[in-house]
């Protein structure tokens, strides 16, 4: 975990992980997209631009999907929506703008639309694995407590993005606090209440800073009885999913550009394959994760389920329908050649 990457000399701001991350893996993914789509006959600079808006969509939308799924917290501070620089990314609305936003680029430039997707669906994959890793390196995403043997022990206290003394980290706070959000009644880690200064009404616990605890807390909780709990590399594993997804999606589009004719081989269905495949990654890792809370709106097609698995279920669904979608209006582009 290592959240602050440098800080600028002079004006003292600091750059963290997560962002330099998702560069990246925009880089990659742009690299990767334009060789890809040197035989679509159309102007390569389309990429880039499509690609520039995209990054712009995608953080608005990730931005815009944190905000919504936890707005009890900006309420009372409304300005807080804007302070982007305090974190509070959520990857998936950030897939869902960005593609919203390629999209709408090439229908208004009447670029084929279907052949595009295709080759974005891989870009995306691979961008994924730099954006996870970002996640992991920040101690978001983090997963549930396990014994297995290539578990990862993130640190207790952490010198995050903003702050200079250490502060307890996501995966420390949550261990040593219950969360009925996730119905978890106790805290994985139980703690004495000389770490905490202070409760709230709901008996929620202030830990101290890392400064505030004596020198035997400060053993305790780097490398004793207290130190944070080995956990899920929840990050990692999608990291190193997407990696695989993206040789799956590369060779399955690589098929089709080879037979126009065969099963799923229409423009679109490398696009279509990647919200199932993407949607089953996050369901399943999302059973392993800890962090997200279980919600129960009237949108939930099974109640108890993350926001992130919900939606997962909404994607294979779609990625269902747009497969026999693509396929029929194939067929009928197959018909009509055949004509004439």
């Amino acid at each position: 975990m290592h959240p602050r990457l440098f800080e600028i000399p002079v004006i003292h701001w600091p750059v963290g992980t997560y962002g330099p991350m998702l560069v990246l893996g925009f880089l990659a993914a742009i690299t990767l997209i334009r060789y890809l789509s040197k035989n679509l006959g159309t102007d390569p600079q389309h990429i880039i631009n499509a690609a520039l808006y995209s990054l712009i969509g995608g953080v608005a939308g990730a931005r815009i999907f944190y905000v919504v799924h936890y707005f009890d917290r900006y309420k009372d501070d409304l300005l807080g929506v804007f302070r982007t620089w305090n974190g509070g990314l959520e990857l998936l609305g950030g897939v869902i703008a960005a593609v919203a936003v390629i999209l709408a680029y090439l229908i208004y430039y009447k670029l084929p639309v279907r052949r595009y997707l295709d080759i974005l669906a891989v870009g995306l994959m691979i961008a994924l694995v730099f954006g996870r890793i970002g996640c992991f390196l920040n101690g978001c995403c983090y997963g549930k407590p396990t014994d297995l043997p290539w578990a990862v022990r993130f640190p207790s206290y952490v010198t995050n993005f903003k702050e200079k003394t250490p502060v307890p980290s996501f995966v420390f706070e949550s261990q040593v606090h219950p969360n009925l959000e996730r119905n978890r009644t106790e805290p994985h880690l139980k703690l004495p209440d000389d770490y905490f200064n202070g409760y709230d009404t709901d008996g929620y616990g202030f830990l101290k800073t890392y400064d505030q605890l004596t020198e035997q807390q400060k053993f305790e909780v780097t490398g004793g009885q207290y130190r944070c709990l080995p956990v899920h590399p929840t990050q990692l594993y999608t990291s190193l999913s997407a990696a695989f997804l993206t040789v799956v999606l590369f060779l399955f589009w690589r098929r089709s550009q080879k037979s126009k004719s065969k099963f799923l081989t229409s423009p679109g269905s490398t696009f279509s394959l990647m919200f199932i495949v993407y949607g089953v990654m996050r369901f399943t890792i999302e059973m392993v994760r800890d962090d997200n809370p279980f919600e129960y709106g009237w949108w939930a097609i099974y109640k108890g389920g993350t926001v992130s698995q919900n939606l997962s279920i909404y994607m294979i669904i779609l990625g269902i329908v747009l497969i026999i979608l693509f396929q029929i209006i194939h067929k009928k582009e197959l018909s009509r050649t055949a004509k004439h």
